[in-house]
C-alpha cells in the first residue's frame, strides 16, 4: 500500500491511498469462493459451479464485498500510518469510481477526506486586561421587589352591585362555541379570573366585560390570532357566553411594619426588609460582575488566539444550541409549526457564530488546564455532589448512582475542570474596576444570534389569559 498526505489545513486532512493489486487481487478470490460454496446456479449442483460463471453471476455483489474487505482496513493503516485522529467517519472517494475493477489487474486508488483537531499551542492567557464592573442597586430595585411582594399577597375583595371597570377583576364562567365547527363540543371554563385592561389580557375580553355586574350574563365574540401559541384556539373566532360570578378589585396590603413583621422572616420593620433587600441585591450584583468578569476574561483570551476550528465540532454545537432554544420556545408557550423556515434558517446561521465561540473557547481552555496542571479531585466531585443532592432534596449517593448510569460523572468533572482553568486564567489577568456599563444592550436581533429573543417569526402573542379553554368532556 502506499499513501501520501495532503493538508488542505490545519483542521482538514487528505490522503490519498493506493491499494497494492495483489491486496485486491487476494481478497476478489476470497470472496469469490464464499459466493460459489453457496450460491445456486441453474444446472449446476450447489457449490460446484464454475469460478468464472459464478464471478460473472455475482459481479456486482462480489465487487461491492471486495470493496468492503480491502478498503476500511487499508484506510485504518493510512491513518495510522501518518498519526492522524479523525473527528468523524472519513469521506471516501474511489478514484475512477464508474471504471473500477477489483479483480486485482491493477491497484485500487481512492482519497479520503476528514477533519482533525488542530494543533493549537499554549494560548496566550496571562496578563489578559480585563474591567470588573458592578451594576449598582438603583432606588426603585427594593420597592419594586416589596411592590411584587405585595402583588402576590393581593387578596380578592367583591365589589357588591358596581359595575366592571378598567383594573377591576372580573371572575366568569365561559361557555363558547367555535364558528365553522358545529359538531365540536363547546369550550367551557368556570371561575376565569380576567383583569380588566390588564397587562396580557386579550382586548376582546377587556371590551366586553367592561360595565358588567356580578351575575350579568353577556354574549361576545373574540377573533384569535393565528400565532395564538394555544393550536385549539389559534386563528379562531369563539362565540361565549359569559356569567359573571362576581366583580371585585384586588387589594394589597398596607404596606407598614406590621406587614413586614407578618412575613415570619424575622423582620422587626419595614426599613430592615428593605436593608435585607437591599443586600441581598447587592449581593446579586457582586455575583453577576464576577460572572460577567469570567466570560468577558475567556472572551479577550479567545480574540488573541486565533486557530482554526473544525467544522465538525461547530455544527454539532450549533445543533445543540438550536434544539435548547426551540425547547425554551416551547416553554414559552410557542407553537414550533408557526415558526417560519426564514427563521429556523436565521437562528442557526446565528447560532453557529455562537457555537464557534463556545469551540473555540473549549479548546483553549482545555490548553490552558494543561499549562496548569489542573486536576479535579474526587473530594472535589463528592462535593459538588453534595451541593446537587441539596438541591433535589435527595441523597448524594442518589445522585451519583443515577450520574454513574448516565455517564453523567465525567460531565461534572469537566464542569469542573472548566471552572478551574477559567479561574486560573482570572487568577492570571489584569482586573481593573471600572464603572457600570450595560453589556447587555444590543439591537433585538443580536438576542436572536444566542437564542435569547423573545420574538419569533411566528409573531409570538401573549396567551393574554383569554379563557383557560377547556373541551367540554
Amino acid at each position: 500500500m502506499k499513501s501520501e498526505l495532503k493538508n488542505v489545513s490545519s483542521t482538514q486532512k487528505e490522503i490519498h491511498i493506493q491499494i497494492d493489486a495483489e491486496a485486491v487481487k487476494a481478497a476478489y478470490g476470497r470472496v469469490s469462493q464464499r459466493y460459489a460454496k453457496r450460491a445456486n446456479v441453474p444446472g449446476f449442483r450447489k457449490g460446484f459451479a464454475p469460478i468464472d460463471v459464478i464471478r460473472l453471476r455475482y459481479k456486482d455483489e462480489i465487487k461491492s464485498d471486495v470493496l468492503q474487505e480491502v478498503i476500511p482496513s487499508h484506510v485504518t493503516d493510512a491513518i495510522r500510518e501518518h498519526d492522524l485522529h479523525p473527528l468523524t467517519e472519513p469521506h471516501l472517494h474511489l478514484e475512477d469510481q464508474d471504471s473500477v475493477t477489483v479483480n486485482g489487474t491493477v491497484p485500487l486508488k481512492l482519497h479520503v477526506h476528514f477533519e482533525v483537531m488542530p494543533d493549537v499551542p499554549v494560548p496566550n492567557y496571562k496578563g489578559v486586561e480585563i474591567t470588573r464592573r458592578v451594576k449598582p442597586v438603583e432606588p426603585g430595585e427594593v420597592d419594586d421587589m416589596i411592590y411584587q411582594r405585595l402583588q402576590r399577597e393581593a387578596a380578592f375583595v367583591p365589589s357588591e352591585g358596581r359595575a366592571a371597570e378598567t383594573g377591576d377583576t372580573v371572575i366568569a364562567d365561559f361557555e363558547g362555541t367555535v364558528d365553522g365547527e358545529p359538531d365540536a363540543p363547546p369550550i367551557t371554563a368556570e371561575s376565569v379570573e380576567i383583569e380588566i385592561d390588564g397587562e396580557g389580557v386579550e382586548p376582546a375580553f377587556s371590551e366586553n366585560l367592561k360595565g358588567v355586574k356580578e351575575d350579568e350574563e353577556r354574549e361576545f365574540v373574540v377573533t384569535y390570532p393565528e400565532a395564538l401559541p394555544s393550536p385549539e384556539l389559534a386563528g379562531k373566532t369563539v362565540r361565549y357566553k359569559a356569567k359573571v360570578t362576581s366583580v371585585g378589585r384586588q387589594e394589597v396590603p398596607e404596606l407598614n411594619d406590621e406587614w413586614a413583621k407578618s412575613l415570619d422572616e424575622g423582620y422587626g420593620s419595614l426599613d430592615e426588609l428593605k436593608e435585607r433587600l437591599r443586600t441581598d441585591l447587592e449581593k446579586m450584583a457582586e455575583a453577576d460582575a464576577d460572572a460577567r468578569l469570567r466570560n468577558n476574561a475567556i472572551a479577550k483570551v479567545i480574540e488573541s488566539n486565533a486557530f482554526d476550528v473544525p467544522n465538525v465540532l461547530i455544527e454539532n454545537q450549533a445543533r445543540n444550541l438550536l434544539n435548547n432554544f426551540a425547547q425554551d420556545l416551547q416553554q414559552r408557550g410557542v407553537d414550533l409549526n408557526n415558526v417560519t423556515d426564514d427563521f429556523v434558517q436565521m437562528a442557526y446561521s446565528n447560532m453557529r457564530q455562537q457555537a464557534e465561540r463556545d469551540v473555540r473557547g473549549a479548546i483553549l481552555l482545555d490548553k490552558i488546564a494543561e499549562a496548569e496542571g489542573v486536576a479535579v479531585s474526587e473530594e472535589e466531585i463528592a462535593e459538588e455532589l453534595t451541593k446537587l443532592a441539596e438541591y433535589y432534596r435527595t441523597t448524594a449517593d442518589q445522585i451519583r448512582e443515577t450520574l454513574e448510569k448516565q455517564g453523567g460523572i465525567d460531565n461534572i468533572r469537566n464542569n469542573l475542570k472548566t471552572r478551574k482553568s477559567i479561574e486560573a486564567v482570572v487568577a492570571n489577568a489584569k482586573v481593573i474596576d471600572g464603572p457600570w456599563v450595560d453589556e447587555s444592550a444590543k439591537p433585538a436581533e443580536e438576542d436572536a444570534a444566542d437564542g435569547r429573543s423573545k420574538k419569533t417569526a411566528a409573531k409570538k402573542t401573549p396567551v393574554k389569559k383569554p379563557v383557560k379553554a377547556k373541551k367540554q368532556e
